[in-house]
């Protein structure tokens, strides 16, 4: 692995950290700018929201209190050149189980400012900003189509954990599930075990700090039921099954300003068609919706996913960083 240095010195008059009140709306266009050919709907009411934040006087001087307290970019270092941001690193704070985790995320250079260095420092000096901050963990997501960025955050100590796609369709009156062979009924809660132990297998606990299954609204019984009721958000479920047997399993969760969720589970070399009847019966189940969503693993049921009608947006590498004699950051540069 090779050690960690940047064409870029760390120390660069160029680099300094982010200031929320005069920053977000450049690091928002920014992100746009390197970004925006690739962003989904969520991304852009995320960009739009940032915007928003950068008028909001209000809200800047609770944020500038909340900077560790909130899972929100309110902290990283920006690259600046004879006065414009030409680069970005967000650092922002999860609390998972008592653990200290942080993303770095929105990494950006602008085209005309790439191959100099300016990514690697941004990332290093993100490193450095989690370490004083006693991370117990530092994360980052990249797509899996940007081999170079891929190939720096390896360099400086990022190893692949995970790697997802996020499926989209539409809702439609007319998807319809026969002829596939499965029968398809709400789910029973005796089902729930097999279920659980399916999603988990699907949605790794290492990622749960990230974006957390809803468990309590999936599991059966009445402190869950109560709790739905209590939440105001709508969940459904269904079972498939094929020749009699359990083979799948699907939930929706109703979205609030996104697209609604869906958490599909079945077992390791299930029955694929299983999945599809499912997902065609929640396009048309729930054809009054606007869009749904399923993250699911990279590569795994894509046939049985895109023969549902549903489209790939994005696949993004969940990596890791690891702290090693080569790619110590506090031997590196003093964090």
């Amino acid at each position: 692995m090779a050690v960690m240095t940047a064409t870029a010195p760390l120390e660069a008059p160029q680099l300094r950290p982010l200031n929320i009140w005069h920053d977000l709306a450049a690091v928002a266009d920014l992100v746009e700018q390197c970004f925006g050919s690739t962003m989904d709907a969520e991304g852009r009411e995320h960009l739009q929201h940032m915007r928003e934040a950068a008028r909001d006087q209000g809200f800047l001087r609770w944020a500038s209190r909340a900077v560790e307290t909130v899972s929100l970019p309110l902290s990283g270092y920006v690259w600046e050149e004879n006065g414009e941001i030409v680069g970005n690193v967000s650092v922002i704070p999860y609390r998972y189980h008592g653990q200290r985790i942080y993303l770095l995320a929105n990494i950006a250079v602008q085209p005309d400012f790439r191959r100099r260095g300016i990514g690697r420092a941004l990332t290093l000096a993100g490193l450095r900003l989690a370490r004083q901050r006693r991370a117990d963990a530092i994360w980052l997501q990249v797509r899996a189509d940007n081999a170079g960025a891929i190939a720096l955050y390896e360099s400086v100590g990022f190893r692949e954990r995970a790697r997802r796609t996020v499926w989209q369709a539409a809702p439609d009156r007319q998807a319809c599930a026969d002829g596939l062979g499965v029968v398809i009924r709400p789910r029973a809660g005796h089902l729930w075990r097999e279920q659980e132990a399916w999603l988990r297998q699907l949605y790794p606990e290492s990622l749960a700090w990230y974006q957390p299954l809803p468990w309590l609204s999936l599991r059966p019984g009445l402190w869950p039921g109560l709790y739905r009721l209590l939440l105001d958000s709508e969940t459904r479920q269904w079972a498939g099954y094929v020749e009699g047997h359990f083979a799948a399993a699907l939930a929706w969760q109703e979205g609030y300003g996104h697209s609604d969720r869906l958490w599909a589970a079945l077992p390791p070399q299930g029955s694929e068609r299983a999945l599809t009847a499912l997902l065609l019966h929640a396009r048309r189940t729930l054809a009054w919706r606007k869009s749904l969503t399923l993250d699911f693993p990279a590569a795994v049921a894509v046939t049985a996913i895109q023969t549902a009608g549903f489209q790939p947006r994005r696949t993004l590498v969940w990596m890791q960083w690891e702290a090693t004699p080569r790619t110590d950051v506090r031997k590196e540069y003093g964090g």
